[in-house]
């Protein structure tokens, strides 16, 4: 019996580290392998989570629908998602849906280089959630933990000196040159926009 493939789990990234990715690599020269993107901090993904402010919807195709959908995070950075034929649900979502809204999105990261020779990233929605703003404010708490944990792995490797280097950081360290305190600033500055909630205490591990 063949064994089932299982789901890659869907990372929590915020659009000004989403942004700046932009290299992507399989782990086996099987056709069918999985094609990952290397977040800035260190980790591959296959599938991200994302929430935010659904600010924007249009069609862009031009022989038949492609919507393109523009999604804000806390911090005014945006997430452009893409779905076609081949992602009814999510097109019909986009199609369907009356901005602003809060939506939940999990997806697939695409990468387009672009006749100037830089490279654009976007996610393929695999399936988009109307959310409520409490949905939205938890997100962004679990994001900033999960960036701080990337954060701090990626600092203990590059002080580590001599010892095991995660393989993923040591890819992005060859693979990108922004500093990594930006997505540190990323996460503070998400976190300071909760404020007004009655989140607790968030900022304390930072």
């Amino acid at each position: 019996m063949a064994a089932v493939p299982t789901r890659e789990v869907a990372r929590r990234v915020f659009a000004s580290e989403f942004n700046d990715a932009g290299y992507t690599f399989k782990e086996s020269d099987d056709e069918r392998a999985p094609v990952y993107l290397l977040l800035p901090t260190g980790q591959r993904a296959n599938r991200v989570f994302i929430v935010g402010t659904l600010t924007e919807t249009e069609d862009v195709g031009e022989d038949s629908e492609y919507w393109q959908g523009r999604l804000v995070d806390p911090n005014g950075d945006t997430f452009f998602m893409y779905a076609g034929q081949y992602q009814p649900d999510a097109a019909s979502m986009l199609r369907e849906l009356e901005p602003p809204a809060y939506v939940s999105v999990v997806g697939k990261p695409r990468t387009y280089e672009t006749d100037e020779g830089e490279v654009n990233v976007s996610v393929r929605p695999e399936s988009i959630t109307t959310v409520d703003e409490a949905t939205r404010d938890r997100w962004v708490v679990e994001t900033a933990e999960r960036t701080i944990e990337r954060l701090n792995a990626f600092e203990a490797a590059e002080s580590d000196e001599g010892g095991a280097v995660d393989e993923y950081v040591e890819m992005a360290r060859e693979q990108y040159d922004s500093p990594i305190e930006n997505y540190r600033r990323a996460v503070v500055e998400a976190l300071e926009s909760l404020e007004s909630t009655d989140e607790p205490d968030a900022q304390a591990d930072i």
